[in-house]
């Protein structure tokens, strides 16, 4: 490709920012060099993938600390600062699959811990199928997997079961139709007081999220990415999962409404090695409710 890797800035809490050409377009990345230590290999990156209405900020509250290994977090094609160039004609999760091994193989690391939240869930059980000997583990963060698939194929038959799934599907896909005028449109949304009644579903109390959090949400809601994204998981085969080998940890919140119990329960059938957690008083967003537990949930999985 004729885009050269760029180091762009140094930023706080020690994160590297970098644009590196992928498959799918430039795409921006963050990393957060690590101390290192007894037991922890250098060669061993911790990454961090967010969701379909977000970006690399959802993980903000993870990253407080000096962390033993490198920390990656990546604005997926399609979202964050990684839009401008971005080919969603060609999306699909093998293809943001790759983008992710292409970003960490030019960054240097054979082997990685995946972090994913929503859509980033998703993404990170089919990395760790696609290539099992370099998936150290997973930490699935209220993954859309099952429903989502389901919902984007039949969304009028899977209303009844996730009401707030398939609205926010369909309000995204309209968006999407608009082109930049349903863009712009959302993120003036996302920019009003109306934002925060409009996400409150999302949390388990949205009181108590800071106004900066709810803005950058809707900053970050990309309609046509969002509905590529759909259009991806309604043609998925999870059959793929069961060539998973790695320790894989699946987190909901027990207030969650777009991943229900069922989605831990299925996912447990199909992958070996899977340990489920249910936080209380939680809703989607996990890392943001809860980050404290979250990370000391990391922790134990990623322990050497």
């Amino acid at each position: 490709m004729s885009l050269k890797q760029e180091t762009v800035s140094t930023e706080a809490a020690g994160l590297r920012r970098q644009l590196i050409p992928t498959e799918l377009g430039p795409c921006a990345v963050r990393v957060q060099q690590g101390t290192g230590g007894p037991g922890f290999a250098p060669d061993t990156a911790d990454v961090y993938l967010h969701g379909a209405a977000g970006s690399w900020t959802t993980f903000r509250g993870l990253l407080s600390g000096a962390p033993a290994r490198d920390r990656v977090l990546i604005d997926l094609p399609g979202w964050g600062e990684s839009t401008e160039g971005a080919r969603l004609e060609h999306f699909s999760l093998e293809a943001m699959a790759r983008t992710v091994a292409e970003v960490l193989n030019s960054l240097g690391y054979p082997r990685w811990n995946l972090v994913g939240h929503s859509m980033g869930g998703f993404l990170a059980l089919h990395i760790a199928a696609a290539w099992p000997e370099r998936t150290a583990s997973v930490a699935a963060i209220s993954a859309t997997t099952f429903g989502v698939s389901e919902a984007a194929r039949s969304p009028l038959r899977y209303v009844a079961r996730s009401p707030a799934l398939v609205g926010l599907l369909l309000v995204m896909r309209a968006m999407a139709a608009l082109g930049q005028a349903g863009a712009a449109l959302v993120r003036g949304i996302g920019a009003a007081p109306v934002m925060g009644p409009l996400m409150s579903p999302f949390f388990a109390d949205a009181s108590a999220i800071p106004a900066a959090v709810i803005r950058g949400l809707g900053e970050d809601a990309r309609p046509a990415s969002f509905a590529a994204a759909a259009r991806a998981a309604a043609r998925y085969d999870f059959h793929r999962w069961r060539s998973i080998i790695c320790p894989v940890l699946a987190i909901r919140g027990d207030k969650d409404v777009l991943t229900p119990p069922s989605e831990l329960i299925r996912l447990t059938g199909l992958v070996p090695h899977v340990q489920t957690v249910t936080i209380p008083r939680c809703g989607h967003f996990a890392h943001i409710e809860r980050p404290g537990q979250v990370q000391r949930l990391l922790n134990d999985l990623q322990s050497p």
